[in-house]
């Protein structure tokens, strides 16, 4: 028996080891013909025993960092660094299907490792540019050409990203860190709008619109932002799907006019100015007489001190709109109030320099 437990001993160090890494060489749940995925448990979650099986319209929230298969491990992207978790919806055709897969062989509370082969992830620099996108509270489609992901991928067009041209111009396998927070069934909560599909989005932008306003009138300005931003999302994601200038693009785009002006709104409350000016001159660049954005960027101009300008931009909002006269007249008031200031401090400024 001392001899049989000796000739054991190696098998039962490995089989230990093993166990403290909680690899895991094939997972059950990945499909057969979905070669090239490699799956390592680092954490199995408390669900691990009954595992979840992921029908269409199940929500997976989790964090993720994304990596080079490098010596280095060269982390690309990491989600807890955006201060949000991801969101995906299984059946809604993510752009990066492998994910789907993956995911839907984990549990609630699970942690594990994909690292997965250079077919699987071709379209990753795509996806990762509007994630990044959507972090930053830009359009996700921000920069997308009106052709398929692998289109742009043989596309010489930038994503602004330094890394993300690098991995576009040589396509690597990538490492996949998730850490799945939370599964929820289909039904059991409510539908974000990247998610929705066309019709759904229809449907639900003008109830976006009014819960936007709603908060707003609560005073509520940083929630209604986000509203009217979602809104935005959910038309300008239809628009890219039409040849711009045709009738329904142009349909599409007074939708988001509107929604384009209250956000505008919600940012000048905020002080983002720069952010009103942006938005306001793309809004006459296409609609020329739109009073509510020569008003909002006059507003925004003076703000930051461009009085020539914003002088310019109230009189011409005035002029469109002769009603707009007793505002416009109060507005460049204050304008002039603060340039007086800012002259006065700027002279008590260099005259102590020069004293």
């Amino acid at each position: 028996r001392a001899s049989e437990r000796r000739r054991k001993r190696p098998s039962e160090r490995a089989s230990e080891r093993r166990r403290s890494a909680k690899m895991v060489d094939a997972d059950p749940l990945l499909p057969p013909d979905m070669d090239g995925v490699v799956k390592r448990v680092i954490h199995a979650g408390p669900g691990h025993s009954g595992r979840q099986r992921f029908t269409p319209g199940t929500k997976a929230t989790f964090h993720y960092k994304t990596l080079r298969c490098d010596p280095e491990r060269t982390v690309i992207d990491d989600s807890r660094n955006n201060g949000k978790p991801m969101e995906l919806i299984i059946g809604k055709k993510f752009k990066l299907p492998v994910w789907e897969t993956v995911v839907s062989t984990m549990c609630e509370g699970e942690v594990a490792e994909f690292t997965c082969d250079t077919r699987h992830v071709l379209v990753y620099p795509m996806v990762s540019k509007s994630l990044r996108n959507i972090a930053l509270g830009r359009d996700p489609l921000e920069g997308q050409r009106h052709c398929c992901g692998i289109g742009q991928l043989h596309d010489h067009h930038s994503l602004g990203h330094d890394d993300l041209d690098q991995l576009h111009a040589n396509p690597q396998p990538l490492m996949f860190i998730i850490d799945m927070l939370k599964v929820e069934e289909a039904g059991t909560y409510e539908q974000d709008p990247w998610a929705m599909t066309d019709e759904e989005k229809l449907t639900a932008v003008p109830n976006i619109h009014e819960e936007g306003n709603r908060l707003f009138h609560e005073g509520r300005v940083a929630e209604a932002a986000v509203k009217y931003h979602d809104a935005i999302a959910c038309l300008k994601n239809l628009q890219m799907k039409e040849h711009p200038g045709d009738e329904q693009w142009m349909s599409l785009d007074a939708k988001i006019t509107p929604l384009l002006l209250n956000y505008c709104q919600c940012k000048m409350l905020s002080g983002e100015f720069y952010e009103v000016i942006e938005h306001c001159t793309a809004i006459l660049n296409k609609y020329e007489d739109n009073v509510k954005a020569y008003y909002k960027r006059g507003k925004a101009l003076g703000a930051v001190w461009n009085e020539a300008e914003a002088r310019r931009d109230l009189s011409r909002a005035a002029l469109l709109d002769p009603s707009l006269a007793p505002l416009v007249t109060r507005e460049l008031r204050v304008i002039e109030a603060r340039m007086r200031e800012k002259e006065q401090e700027e002279k008590g400024r260099y005259k102590g320099l020069f004293q």
